[in-house]
């Protein structure tokens, strides 16, 4: 079957999608493709919302992005490794409405937009038009993006702009403006992400023939710079400059340096959320099976591509984007997040879609074939719903050491306007009860310290100190200023 959008198997001739006169046959598969690609997107909304509470309070980073809203006040610090991303994503609901189960549905409603908008543009680059949803559903069936659907967290956007833009930039006609608006998404919301995402295309564009046009130099680069403009302008009335600002985000971050940190992103695989550091903790065997999966079907979709005589050329750019926007966090990052990898995860999984509808074919010739696919398929999906519906549970109760805590304060008196200062979890404790949060300078004006075991400073020393009971992750106590 030719390519759906200008990559076609025949020299000189013009692919059917860009070509009024396309068979009938070839424009319904593409409708028919699309429809199921839609089908796919509401199934990632709905079994997200199952998997992962709507009620689950908003966590550490949630909060310091929704505070920039009024009814989720006070404002939280802003550091210098933040975007306003993710709090323009928030604002049609969060500007009005301090309801966080509100915030969720509509958040998990815009994971779902974003699901389709990012793979449908490879609906015009793929020779088979079917392999979009599946890629989809692929990434979609992963536990990282179940879990982070309804978040107030960038990742997931990042990835699904990168994934457009570089399924836009592939088309033998590109769409200028869908490789600038997806590369505009994902740096708005992770500078670093849009600009590894964005290297691999201008070289692209510079080095390789079919890709040697201006309007892919100018798009890939003006939507990087039209992504970074906010974090720049911010970064000269904040920081005192780019440069100043890139060496705070890098401190904050513990410093980007060269550095190995493969194992701890394999470690994390089935969390926790954030491993940093990543010393003494295991990993369950069965979520290994993502990488060797996903490895395993992108060499077969490579493979596949080849065999049937078709242009596996935006195949190898996939590879290529994605291997370069997860190099940062295996080579550059001394901790790992499972979110991280999102981006590299969405654009693997469209020649791993390729490769898993080779695999669907050779199994309808050979039962042993069908019995393993089946078999290792059902294997990934009991392992990633698991994982998103225990990591929702597990986040569900150890957020509600906040409220416990909370509660400790408002008993012993402290109660807005209020400031609290202690361990890093001092912010979301303070987002709760409404207190603000001490500056570094300033803490010793905090009304109450917020701790998780190890000492108090030694200027609080004579403060009345009170545990909070009943905690899902012991210890937490406060420290009230007599």
């Amino acid at each position: 079957m030719e390519a759906v959008t200008g990559w076609s198997a025949t020299p000189g001739r013009v692919s059917p999608a860009l070509d009024p006169g396309r068979t009938a046959a070839e424009a319904a598969l593409s409708r028919r493709a699309d429809r199921r690609l839609r089908a796919v997107c509401a199934i990632f909304v709905l079994a997200a919302a199952a998997l992962v509470p709507l009620t689950l309070p908003l966590g550490w980073d949630e909060r310091v992005y929704t505070s920039r809203f009024g009814p989720h006040g006070p404002a939280t610090p802003f550091s210098a490794p933040r975007t306003r991303g993710v709090p323009l994503l928030e604002f049609p609901v969060a500007s009005w409405s301090g309801s966080e189960p509100l915030l969720r549905i509509w958040l998990l409603l815009l994971a779902g937009i974003a699901l389709y908008l990012g793979f449908r543009p490879w609906l015009r680059v793929l020779a088979r038009p079917s392999a979009v949803w599946v890629a989809a559903a692929l990434y979609g069936s992963g536990w990282i993006a179940l879990f982070y659907a309804n978040s107030a967290m960038p990742n997931h956007y990042t990835a699904m702009g990168a994934v457009a833009a570089v399924g836009c930039f592939a088309r033998r006609r590109p769409c200028h403006a869908g490789v600038a608006a997806g590369l505009a998404v994902a740096t708005l919301m992770r500078p670093n992400d849009g600009a590894f995402v964005a290297a691999p295309l201008l070289l692209a564009a510079l080095l390789v023939p079919a890709w040697r046009t201006r309007g892919r130099i100018l798009s890939a680069a003006g939507g990087v710079a039209a992504g970074a403009l906010p974090w720049v302008v911010e970064a000269y009335l904040r920081f005192g400059g780019v440069a100043e600002r890139l060496a705070e985000a890098s401190d904050a971050q513990g410093g980007t340096r060269p550095v190995l940190s493969v194992a701890a992103n394999l470690t994390s695989l089935d969390g926790p959320l954030l491993c940093r550091p990543c010393d003494g903790d295991g990993v369950w065997w069965a979520a290994v099976e993502w990488w060797p999966l996903l490895a395993l079907l992108t060499a077969l979709g490579l493979r596949s591509a080849r065999r049937a005589a078709t242009p596996a050329a935006p195949l190898w750019l996939a590879v290529a984007v994605a291997l370069a926007a997860v190099a940062q966090y295996l080579f550059l990052v001394a901790y790992a997040a499972p979110r991280f990898l999102l981006p590299g995860y969405a654009l693997l999984a469209v020649p791993a879609a390729l490769g898993l509808l080779a695999a669907a074919d050779l199994s309808r010739r050979s039962y042993p074939v069908a019995a393993v696919l089946a078999l290792a398929l059902a294997g990934h999906l009991a392992v990633q719903l698991t994982l998103a519906h225990t990591h929702g549970g597990i986040q569900e109760k150890a957020r509600e050491d906040w409220r416990r805590t909370v509660a400790v304060l408002r008993a012993h008196g402290v109660r807005p306007p209020c400031v609290l200062a202690g361990s890093g979890s001092a912010i979301p404790v303070a987002h709760m009860a409404g207190c603000s949060t001490a500056e570094t300078g300033a803490r010793t004006r905090a009304d109450a310290l917020v701790l998780r075991g190890g000492e108090v400073p030694r200027w609080a020393r004579d403060w009345p100190r009170y545990p909070v009971p009943d905690a899902y992750r012991p210890p937490w106590s406060v420290a009230v200023r007599p």
